[in-house]
């Protein structure tokens, strides 16, 4: 009925409500993962010491690294702080700058922080139902601010972007998200590099 020769899919299960695959093994991020991510760094090594907890995981699904595939998968950023900045992912930009990507909220609630090289930062809000488009040449981190729900997102981008985190982890975001007054509030990373 189906010519399937030249077929090559693939197929992987990921829970709606979870993010979480039978099939394939997340990358964890644990707290001593991030050593540099997090602007305050007393409250990070005390929290290392007491509780190397898991910040976030995503499973990577994956599609060839090449220009005519989409890679996709699921991220999971869990509640939590390190003094007043919440969890999030590391952030990064893509290695071939000018590639794209999409997430689409699943669940909980949660912030997407991007940033060009020339300096301009946006902040949308994530939450059930809602997808952010992140442009080609903006890096990009996930933010849970939510006390009790993990943030789940669905992503895809095209399979050749490829992943640069040491710029995030050498210069960091401009800016942060912290709780003031019980809410998220955007300030000026103190740490940021030039």
């Amino acid at each position: 009925m189906f010519n399937v020769a030249n077929v090559k899919s693939t197929l992987i299960d990921f829970d709606l409500v979870s993010g979480l695959s039978k099939g394939k093994e997340p990358i964890r991020r644990n707290l001593s993962k991030m050593k540099g991510i997090f602007y305050d760094r007393d409250a990070f090594d005390a929290e290392v010491r007491k509780d190397d907890r898991l910040v976030y995981e995503f499973f990577d699904m994956g599609v060839p690294e090449t220009s005519g595939d989409v890679a996709y998968g699921t991220s999971i950023t869990y509640p939590g702080k390190i003094g007043d900045e919440f969890h999030m992912t590391k952030g990064h930009f893509h290695t071939v700058l000018d590639t794209a990507e999409v997430y689409y909220c699943l669940r909980g609630h949660g912030l997407m922080m991007m940033e060009n090289p020339e300096g301009e930062v946006e902040v949308q809000e994530l939450v059930a139902g809602k997808a952010v488009y992140v442009p080609g040449r903006y890096a990009h981190r996930s933010i849970n601010v939510s006390a009790n729900e993990p943030l789940i997102t669905f992503f895809a981008f095209p399979g050749h972007a490829g992943h640069d985190y040491g710029t995030i982890e050498t210069k960091g975001f401009r800016k942060l998200v912290v709780e003031r007054d019980g809410k998220p509030t955007l300030i000026d990373n103190p740490r940021w590099q030039s």
